[in-house]
């Protein structure tokens, strides 16, 4: 491996940011891209059969043009659906994102969980064998939102999200009664884009449980090289559509990148059929 990792980076939008961020911070030395695929957001969407068969060769794609020394699919809804299939192709060591069901489990006093992720994410096979292997003696509700990811691309863009729309998407999974919920699974890498909002209209105070630290330490693993402090890094984000970033949005992503030296590229991967 070289002295100065690689990383790719991938997600169906913005919200692979909020893990991005946390892997800069464990490995400032990195050199990264991100990848948004802008041309199929949002994923869900799409049929589980189309997002493998855009994902799959994308990425193989990908790893063509930007060789890696690790991938993160930095995207609930992906990672439920391609983390395999992505295996058996590739060599190079991948890192998903899942609902973080077991911490969430292990947290909760009240032992009511709720799992806010899409539509997508929630209604999984693979979701709901998280919660048969590690829930347990929890009480766990799914919720899938309908346009909580959307609505937190739009914030970062600098559009204004109302509280009311954002209390309509979070407001299923406070249940009260003789148990009330007091944890709440991040199933999408977007939400945490509005973690400061969630919180601020959110029925009551919960644990709300963002899987990215967790992602961070399991990449900081996989390299299995000692961090260099001082090594120059570099990064860059692409987006499948070739679209230029706005001003607005680019001043935006910035500082997820941490101290990298930074540039966007216009892209030509495949787009949306």
């Amino acid at each position: 491996m070289s002295k100065e990792p690689t990383i790719l980076v991938f997600d169906s939008g913005l919200g692979g940011l909020t893990v991005l961020r946390e892997i800069v911070a464990a490995r400032p030395d990195a050199a990264y891209t991100y990848v948004a695929d802008d041309a199929f957001f949002p994923y869900g969407q799409h049929t589980e059969e189309e997002i493998i068969g855009r994902v799959v060769p994308l990425i193989g794609e990908l790893i063509g043009r930007h060789p890696p020394d690790l991938v993160v699919i930095a995207c609930n809804t992906a990672s439920t659906l391609v983390m395999s299939h992505l295996r058996e192709a590739y060599s190079v060591p991948f890192v998903g994102t899942v609902p973080a069901i077991k911490p969430a489990c292990a947290l909760s006093k009240t032992k009511r969980v709720s799992v806010l992720g899409t539509r997508g994410t929630v209604k999984r096979e693979y979701t709901k064998s998280l919660i048969r292997d590690f829930a347990h003696d929890c009480d766990v509700t799914l919720i899938g939102a309908e346009n909580l990811a959307t609505l937190a691309e739009a914030a970062l863009r600098g559009e204004a999200v109302s509280d009311e729309a954002i209390h309509a998407e979070i407001a299923p999974c406070f249940i009260d009664g003789d148990a009330r919920t007091d944890t709440v699974v991040l199933a999408c890498t977007h939400y945490p884009l509005l973690l400061e909002q969630i919180v601020r209209v959110a029925p009551w105070p919960v644990d709300w449980v963002d899987p990215a630290p967790a992602i961070a330490r399991r990449v900081e693993h996989l390299l299995q090289t000692r961090k260099n402090d001082d090594a120059p890094s570099s990064a860059q984000f692409l987006l499948t559509s070739g679209r230029a970033l706005s001003p607005v949005l680019a001043k935006a992503i910035r500082p997820f990148f941490g101290a990298s030296t930074f540039g966007t590229t216009p892209n030509s991967l495949p787009q949306a059929g």
